[in-house]
């Protein structure tokens, strides 16, 4: 149910303390982070970025599969919080970064989680992202689905937009990247979190019911969409490569 959420990686307007009470949600639900660490891992290679990377919960998990990886943030408190967190690392590199921008570099994927629908220009974010990885590299995304599901949670946390495997095969065939593999993840969670969010009015953080769903509802969830892949999701989860 909470959105695999990371605050605006550009100059995208959203209420600083909800996002941080989304990033505390995020600490508490392990197992669905792990569901969405996986999605990815497969195609780190040998020196991932991960663009945003909040306060460093999800980078935490590749580093056990990619020998080295740079971290990216706009946000300066947390370029600290994540230099202060990886300081004993030497593997691991943090920079700034804003979206879009005119840097190039020769990563061996870019990993972007929830960033894209805070960003008015995604196409120029994601042709940023191509730019980063070398030739043959992969681009993961993930990002919220479905505009109806578009409730106050939303509009605080500064998202401009939720996707649709549509909307995402546009944006990403427009920043000339081959697309891999595109499908919707989470379709217990887009349930609970259009009740909770959009009926009920409540806003995402820490509590009982961040708990409930990461104990009950995402593993069952996760062990459905094994078997059969759903028509809908909270989730778009998007994996495409530069061309070479």
């Amino acid at each position: 149910m909470p959105n695999a959420e990371h605050p605006p990686s550009a100059g995208i307007l959203g209420d600083q303390l909800v996002q941080s009470e989304v990033l505390e949600g995020l600490a508490m639900a392990k197992n669905h982070r792990k569901w969405f660490v996986a999605f990815a891992t497969p195609f780190l290679g040998d020196h991932p970025i991960e663009v945003s990377a909040g306060l460093g919960d999800y980078a935490a998990e590749w580093l056990v599969h990619a020998p080295r990886m740079t971290l990216t943030e706009a946000d300066p408190g947390r370029i600290l919080a994540l230099k202060e967190r990886f300081a004993a690392n030497r593997d691991v590199t943090v920079r700034e970064l804003m979206l879009p921008s005119d840097d190039t570099a020769d990563h061996s994927a870019a990993v972007s989680y929830n960033v894209l629908e805070h960003i008015e220009d995604d196409i120029g974010a994601l042709r940023t992202m191509r730019a980063m990885v070398r030739p043959g590299g992969y681009v993961v995304i993930v990002v919220p689905a479905f505009p109806f599901a578009m409730g106050p949670a939303d509009v605080a946390t500064g998202h401009v937009r939720r996707y649709t495997r549509k909307t995402m095969r546009a944006a990403l065939l427009a920043a000339d990247l081959r697309i891999e593999r595109l499908h919707y993840a989470n379709s217990l969670g887009l349930i609970g979190y259009y009740v909770s969010t959009c009926l009920l009015r409540q806003l995402p953080g820490p509590g009982p019911m961040v708990k409930f769903y990461d104990t009950t509802v995402a593993p069952v969830t996760r062990l459905m969409e094994r078997v059969v892949r759903p028509p809908f999701g909270q989730s778009v989860v998007a994996i495409a490569r530069r061309p070479k």
